[in-house]
């Protein structure tokens, strides 16, 4: 499937979203593209990751960031960081992600303090604070 180019130049602080096929769409940001989609059982082809698990991975990608700026700070290797994120759903109305864990793999043996510190800095990631404190959310139709 090849995906098509954005109708217009996207912006900074901009995300396009275009229809591919079926459940599918294109998300074009900065120049870059990925594609969201639907698993087979939800009726999608399953081309890519549905439009929660992308939630999730910009929450763990960010506590990733963060962990990673502070192994840079404190001239630790960072080769082997990583983030496990599990989340649930929740059972009952709205449709939402009840409840996310993350879990920062460290490639490091740290001191409870150090470890303490750490925490304190990917506590504080933009998306997780956008999660604490939500955006107001607009939706326009043109």
């Amino acid at each position: 499937m090849t995906i098509p180019p954005p109708a217009t130049s996207v912006p900074a602080h901009q995300v396009q979203v275009s229809h591919l096929k079926s459940h599918a769409f294109a998300v074009t940001v900065r120049g870059h593209t990925l594609v969201t989609d639907q698993p087979v059982e939800a009726g999608g082809d399953d081309r890519g990751p549905t439009p929660v698990e992308v939630l999730v991975v910009s929450l763990a990608s960010c506590v990733a960031y963060y962990a990673g700026r502070f192994f840079e700070r404190h001239h630790l290797d960072r080769e082997q960081l990583s983030v496990l994120a599990d989340f649930t759903m929740a059972d009952d109305r709205p449709a939402r992600i009840a409840s996310v864990r993350l879990r920062v793999l460290v490639p490091h043996e740290l001191s409870g303090a150090r470890l303490e510190a750490l925490r304190a800095v990917v506590d504080h990631c933009t998306v997780h604070n956008t999660l604490r404190q939500p955006p107001e959310i607009q939706i326009e139709f043109g």
